[in-house]
């Protein structure tokens, strides 16, 4: 049972899906918006939320701490510098998961996740 476990496996091992999680918030600060699984899209908003809540500072420590997550030198000047700046005022709710469709060869629920 997973009653109040903390995160979803999504099926693979811890490596993985810390690479998978680093992949998919690299691309959703390059493009704005990425299509996904909804599974991953709900796990990769806790992830991007809590980058983006230690980037508002946009001091030193932040690029060091985001930089730490995402190994990505472009999309950790864009989270830093672009992004997180025009949410400096806010508290939370950075990103919106909206279902899309079912994926034709498994009949997965799609999602579109975005900055709001």
């Amino acid at each position: 049972m997973r009653h109040r476990h903390g995160y979803r496996k999504l099926g693979r091992t811890s490596a993985h899906r810390k690479a998978l999680l680093k992949n998919l918030a690299i691309a959703l600060i390059e493009y704005g918006k990425i299509e996904t699984g909804v599974f991953k899209a709900k796990e990769l908003q806790s992830y991007i939320e809590k980058l983006i809540t230690a980037a508002r500072s946009g001091d030193l420590n932040a690029h060091r701490y985001v930089f730490a997550y995402l190994q990505d030198k472009g999309a950790t000047k864009k989270l830093v510098a672009e992004i997180a700046p025009k949410y400096a005022s806010r508290n939370g709710g950075y990103t919106r998961i909206q279902r899309t469709r079912l994926r034709k060869g498994d009949a997965s629920q799609m999602a579109i996740i975005e900055f709001v």
